[in-house]
């Protein structure tokens, strides 16, 4: 089935979900979130045009159909089979094949991925940090090379958008080896800050890191996922929030340390280099 034909079967649904509804097009369309001249171009016949990813969403959990059967891939218009949890708690794992990251990396991409770390993020980190921050779980080590190396494949892709916010004083307090750091020597700390520069480099724009002042503001660890879930990194689980209410509040959170930032993204591997 191409982009035409798809176009053409989800507005002959639309328009049948929008005459049950018994709505006007300004109502119907303020269901979805979105103003009345989008939901008109989505009825109109120019182009082969789709909705937006988080509209198409609105419209299944709105008004109970199947997502595949608004895009012609499935005739049982239905009933969701099943309604997602508001709250979840999943385990991490030991293994790259059975980490939910992985997972929900996959159904997010194209869609922007929003991060506040713990510490260092992720994937800038270099293999003697990995291995110093795990050095009391050896077993986990390799593990966790893999999944660093596959977040550093993911942020390569031409299609990620990815945003990263923490505090400055985490980078100040890893330059100068103080807390948890205290253990590395500076040629480590050194080699860690010229790899997370390189990457910083590579990856922007697709990659982009905010440094906000963590004497003003204050995050715990989460990483929202599009459009479809919050997993707020709890040590070795993770707190997931699926309500898309819960997930709008916490994009607006993010975007509030953004708008904070005391280094913005074309300015922080400059910021790196200079620690």
């Amino acid at each position: 089935m191409d982009r035409r034909e798809t176009s053409d079967i989800f507005r002959d649904r639309l328009a049948r979900l929008q005459s049950q509804s018994g709505l006007r097009q300004s109502a119907f369309a303020a269901q979805l979130g979105i103003d009345r001249s989008a939901l008109s171009q989505l009825l109109s016949g120019a182009g082969a045009r789709l909705p937006r990813a988080d509209t198409l969403v609105a419209l299944a959990e709105t008004h109970q159909v199947s997502v595949d059967w608004l895009l012609g891939l499935s005739e049982d218009q239905g009933v969701v089979s099943e309604t997602r949890a508001m709250l979840e708690i999943s385990s991490g794992a030991d293994n790259l094949d059975q980490t939910p990251l992985v997972q929900w990396h996959e159904e997010a991409r194209g869609t922007k991925i929003r991060y506040v770390p713990a510490g260092l993020p992720d994937l800038l980190r270099d293999g003697a940090i990995v291995q110093y921050e795990h050095r009391n779980t050896p077993v986990l080590d390799a593990s966790q090379r893999q999944q660093d190396g596959y977040r550093r494949s993911y942020a390569r892709l031409p299609e990620t958008d990815m945003e990263v916010a923490m505090p400055l004083q985490t980078l100040q307090s890893f330059a100068a080896g103080h807390g948890i750091w205290a253990g590395l020597s500076v040629a480590q700390r050194r080699g860690q800050l010229a790899h997370m520069e390189q990457l910083l480099r590579e990856l922007y724009p697709g990659f982009r890191l905010y440094l906000f002042d963590g004497s003003k503001r204050f995050s715990m660890a989460y990483t929202i996922f599009g459009h479809q879930r919050v997993a707020i990194y709890a040590g070795e689980i993770y707190l997931v929030l699926n309500g898309r209410a819960t997930i709008q509040t916490m994009v607006g959170h993010f975007d509030n340390l953004v708008r904070a930032a005391e280094v913005h993204a074309h300015e922080v591997a400059d910021f790196v280099a200079a620690l």
